[in-house]
């Protein structure tokens, strides 16, 4: 009792130490900060609009490609505070990604056969809809450098699946999704033989092709389905980015292109460079696509199969009415379909205007077949004059473009200017323009590519911060700006370094969509949402041995591993599964076995897996990686490895510390004293609507478990005791406290929980 109160003691002391440092530092006025920080009035407005005070949270959550990192970024929105890394492409050992045998599949599943990759390039993530807005269950992204798209779950933010494009060779326009999520659309760039087969360069225009890959997602299952999917063949143009169709648009798809020039450099061989080559003309191709016609076509039989996966081809898609072209201005990095989905938006970097299409007059042409003429390869080029709504002059550029919540408004990037545009496309009249720091990429509204998006904040991703940090080398960071667009002029807000590069494009979604977990059922596998075939409860750990192979199951709690000894014989295959029979929000415990590159992270109700070979004789601690209470240091255990051929180990532990009645009867008597505290803390909880609390009631069943541990150290202690076997008495009696302590101070932080959410204490 008295270590309990020392340490009250000294939580109180500090407190009111920092009470009254806080006091002194509260007797500066504002005015004065401003002098000593050289801040204007301005400055402090745009501090007001994104500070979040302590325990606060943000309107919006934002997710942002990790780009080589082959991550998600995840912040939020005023406070432009970063939340979390997601792990979708590369192994991460803070969440045991790429470590733990559940991820270590996902990424061998999403690889060549025999090439396990280990990174990815994440460019463009997508958010699940329903009828065109945002629900927040599910986060689709690609990887660039290799064709991929992974899914990540929305209630734990883990990735749960990678699929590799079987008919690409690279991509960079994807992830987008339909309005209900019926497919994610993944399009080729740099054209190739569909499939990965061989054919040379002086077969380009007849051998190399591009596409756009639907990939059908199960949303009941969480799942894309591969069997379901299918990919409609395009010409060798590089495809580049894509949009689907909404309210009236809804099953069509839009994918832009460039260097349909078809052009192949060779500057080694003294050929111009591609550059020169795929920036000729003064147009490239938009692909208009019935991608609801195309689905029921290879439904129907009509595709044609590639390594297992449904080809529509072009002579088809042409035949059935499936793909059409139409002009666009060259080099264009952004095909953006209005709210409404009325209009398609469409930029060029090398040209100073966007050219907005009407789609009711992309139907009219088609069904008056008023084309220009057809390209190579027999697709209908569509007449650009009877297709533009309008044609914008926005300056130097322009890349990008998201949707006001206004009707109408649309800003875009313009990279040379390094400025963010703002302009009303039903009228073609500029509004206002901003500056941003510097070439500005992609840009981002509020659900601004939905059917309803948010307004009030853009945030401009940046390629360059040349001045605007503390240096750190010459891999600088990039710049996320935020830009208030609650009114007419815009406002540029907050300079935030990402640490990750190239980050592309951010999508961002209001935080009462999202309903993550605080915790899993107990057992569960998070990499795929079930049960886990490992997963065992405290008092049912076990250690299987076969030829050859350790299986331990066991658990981890405050504040220890069960088992705490294994011993194995060299050369065997050893299996840790370990789960976290925590039910407190936030009580996430590590995994880590020293020498063999273990790391798991283990969140309550979690179970995962580590499997390695044992092939080096030693003694290897394992223990808890995630500071998880005051004896986290003591949650440990031992890995013996014993030389091959050599017999299991015997003979009793060697005692550090011996201890007698006294030190025993003193402890026996805190533990009493220490249920009195107990005691009193549940019966304030259940005096009070604890049920109506969901925290409350996981740290309740936390604590309940901790408590029901006491009963059996507590007849192992008193039986050493009746032997007279003071060390072992004393040990299990300070088992028995240590339960407690984990009690208690779950118990106070429902208390405190209670107290500051309004609980009402029953008459």
């Amino acid at each position: 009792m008295k270590s309990l109160k020392r340490i009250l003691g000294a939580s109180t002391a500090a407190i009111i130490g920092f009470g009254a440092a806080g006091a002194a530092y509260s007797a500066e006025s504002l005015d004065d900060v401003m002098k000593r920080r050289g801040l204007s009035q301005k400055d402090l407005l745009a501090a007001a609009k994104t500070y979040t005070p302590t325990g606060g949270r943000d309107e919006f959550v934002a997710f942002s490609s990790g780009g080589q990192s082959g991550q998600v970024i995840v912040y939020g929105i005023p406070s432009m505070r970063i939340l979390k890394y997601v792990s979708a492409f590369t192994p991460e050992p803070w969440q045991g990604f790429g470590f733990d045998d559940e991820s270590k599949k996902i990424l061998e599943e999403g690889s060549p056969k025999g090439n396990v990759l280990t990174w990815g390039d994440t460019h463009h993530p997508a958010i699940s809809e329903t009828n065109g807005e945002y629900d927040g269950e599910w986060l689709f992204i690609n990887d660039k450098a290799n064709p991929r798209i992974a899914v990540i779950n929305l209630h734990d933010f883990e990735t749960q699946q990678i699929v590799a494009n079987p008919v690409f060779q690279s991509e960079h326009g994807g992830a987008f999704v339909t309005p209900n999520t019926d497919y994610v659309l993944e399009a080729a760039q740099y054209a190739a033989p569909l499939g990965g087969e061989y054919a040379p360069l002086s077969e380009f225009n007849e051998k190399y092709r591009g596409g756009v890959t639907y990939w059908k997602f199960d949303r009941e299952a969480g799942r894309i389905d591969p069997s379901k999917s299918f990919t409609v063949e395009m010409p060798p143009y590089s495809q580049d980015l894509s949009d689907a169709g909404k309210l009236v648009s809804d099953g069509w798809s839009f994918t832009n292109s460039f260097c349909s020039e078809r052009y192949v450099g060779g500057i080694e061989s003294g050929r111009p460079p591609f550059e020169a080559g795929c920036s000729a003309n003064d147009t490239d191709f938009l692909h208009i696509v019935n991608w609801k016609k195309a689905a029921e076509l290879i439904a129907a039989g009509k595709g044609k199969e590639i390594n297992g996966h449904q080809v529509l081809t072009m002579d088809v898609a042409v035949a059935e009415g499936v793909l059409f072209l139409a002009p666009e201005v060259k080099s264009p990095h952004g095909v953006d379909v209005t709210p409404d989905g009325k209009f398609l938006i469409v930029s060029g970097k090398l040209d100073t205007q966007v050219t907005v299409y009407s789609f009711e007059k992309l139907q009219q042409a088609i069904k008056d077949k008023k084309y220009a003429g057809e390209d190579p390869y027999g697709i209908p080029i569509l007449d650009l004059e009877s297709v533009i709504h309008k044609q914008i002059d926005l300056g130097l550029g322009p890349l990008h473009t998201q949707f006001d919540s206004t009707p109408c408004i649309a800003y875009t990037s313009l990279y040379v200017d390094s400025q963010v545009a703002k302009y009303n496309y039903c009228e073609g009249k500029i509004l206002d323009k901003v500056s941003v720091h510097y070439n500005i990429g992609h840009l981002m509204t509020m659900e601004g590519d939905t059917v309803a998006p948010k307004g009030k904040y853009l945030v401009a991703l940046n390629k360059l911060a040349i001045d605007r940090f503390n240096p750190v080398g010459p891999l600088h960071p990039q710049n996320h700006q935020l830009i208030d667009i609650g009114n007419s002029k815009m406002e540029l807000l907050y300079d935030m370094p990402i640490p990750l590069g190239e980050p592309h494009y951010v999508v961002a979604i209001s935080a009462d969509k999202l309903k993550p977990l605080v915790r899993y059922k107990y057992g569960t596998n998070s990499r795929t949402g079930k049960r886990h075939e490992a997963a065992v409860r405290p008092g049912r750990e076990k250690i299987v041995r076969t030829d050859g192979r350790v299986d331990i199951y066991g658990t981890a709690i405050r504040s220890h591993l069960t088992p705490e000894i294994v011993e194995v014989e060299q050369g065997d295959v050893v299996s840790f599964h370990f789960t976290n029979a925590e039910r407190a929000e936030d009580e996430t415990h590590g995994f880590a076995v020293d020498t063999y590159n273990v790391n798991l992270s283990l969140e309550p109700g979690k179970t995962a897996s580590a499997t390695f070979t044992a092939d080096r004789a030693g003694v290897f601690p394992y223990f808890c990686t995630e500071f998880c209470s005051a004896l986290h240091l003591e949650m440990q255990g031992y890995l013996i490895v014993r030389p091959k051929g050599t017999k299991a180990g015997s003979g009793e532990v060697s005692v550090g510390t011996t201890y007698t009645k006294a030190d025993y009867d003193k402890q026996y008597k805190t533990n009493l004293q220490t249920q009195q505290v107990i005691d009193s803390v549940v019966a304030y909880i259940v005096s009070t609507n604890f049920k109506d609390f969901d925290n409350v009631v996981a740290l309740v069943e936390d604590a309940t478990d901790q408590l029901g541990r006491i009963e059996e150290v507590k007849k192992k202690a008193e039986e050493a005791a009746a032997k007279e076997d003071w060390n072992n008495a004393m040990l299990w009696a300070n088992q028995w406290w240590q339960f407690q302590v984990k009690a208690a101070d779950i118990g106070l932080r429902a208390k405190t929980y209670l107290e500051e959410h309004g609980a009402v204490v029953k008459k």
